[in-house]
């Protein structure tokens, strides 16, 4: 049940590489599945909560999607080892610790865990 109000749903440019090439990136780094409508567009389905970045010194520039690890040096390795680009090795902040890194077409993304 969709609730009115209810952030659900993020949409992310794949212009930067191949849609093929980002999906496959995904499927690699972090196991997700795909659904594809038409030859340009992929739905995913994996989870979002959200928070925003009052501090002009950390926010980010766009929004940040930000997904989970339970073992962050995995996770690195897969994100390096599916084509992700490394842009901010693991360092640890409120709450856990986390890196960023660009995939394939060329989004920024951030892993975290505790």
């Amino acid at each position: 049940m969709k609730l009115e109000g209810k952030l659900d749903y993020l949409e992310l440019p794949a212009t930067g590489g191949t849609l093929d090439s980002v999906k496959s990136f995904y499927s690699a780094a972090f196991s997700w599945s795909f659904t594809d409508y038409g030859p340009t567009y992929s739905a995913f389905a994996e989870g979002l909560d959200g928070g925003f970045q009052a501090a002009a010194g950390e926010a980010p520039a766009r929004p940040l999607p930000v997904l989970y690890s339970e073992n962050l040096e995995e996770t690195l390795e897969a994100v390096e080892n599916g084509g992700g680009s490394i842009i901010r090795p693991i360092f640890s902040f409120p709450g856990g610790r986390r890196f960023h890194f660009t995939d394939p077409a060329g989004n920024e993304l951030a892993v975290w865990g505790e």
